[in-house]
């Protein structure tokens, strides 16, 4: 040991130094850390929600808007198709879509927002396939019925209400995915009617 007596002030002043010298290290390695718990730009745009022009769809025509990975299918259904639907019901598995697989905005008989748009995802509640939508000749798998959806996969059969028919594999009728209309013509898919007027 020396006899030079110990410098109090330099002392403290190399404790504070590394104390924050120390401390800026410490937040400099947390922050990208915690950065890195949000998700990436890649993952926040797969569950974007998707605008969709329905003002050009003509009635009874179907067109394809793809959410999250998934195909939707958004149809312009005519008046006929919307006044039939009723006709069916007790063929169907679940007619009065008491099964959760639409928003409660959409629990109504025709599993939508305005009965003359069907917004269903694009695939089998039987196994993932994506069924067919049939105009004018469904009549080949259900007798006297001229719309529909058809799974080539295993036969599953659905309404234009997305409704699925008994005595086929499929259990559980089209899911709806959250949707609104943000204008008369331009279809939201993923955001519901009251998150929709919260963002304008």
């Amino acid at each position: 040991m020396s006899n030079v007596p110990v410098n109090n002030g330099r002392r403290r002043f190399l404790t504070a130094a590394t104390a924050v010298v120390g401390g800026a290290g410490v937040v400099g390695v947390a922050v990208p850390f915690i950065g890195s718990w949000n998700p990436s730009a890649r993952a926040k745009a797969a569950g974007a929600p998707v605008e969709v022009n329905v003002g050009k769809i003509e009635p009874g025509q179907l067109i394809r808007a793809e959410w999250r990975g998934k195909p939707v299918y958004v149809v312009r259904r005519t008046e006929e198709t919307v006044n039939n639907l009723s006709k069916v019901d007790d063929q169907l598995r679940d007619p009065n879509s008491e099964k959760a697989q639409q928003p409660s905005y959409a629990t109504n008989a025709y599993r939508s927002i305005k009965p003359e748009f069907l917004v269903a995802l694009g695939v089998c509640t039987h196994l993932g396939c994506a069924p067919t939508h049939h105009n004018g000749d469904f009549d080949q798998f259900v007798e006297g019925v001229s719309q529909g959806f058809f799974c080539p996969c295993h036969g599953s059969k659905f309404d234009m209400a997305g409704r699925v028919f008994q005595g086929v594999p499929a259990p559980l009728n089209l899911m709806v995915p959250e949707h609104s209309f943000t204008s008369e013509n331009t279809l939201l898919i993923g955001v519901g009617p009251d998150e929709s007027k919260g963002e304008a």
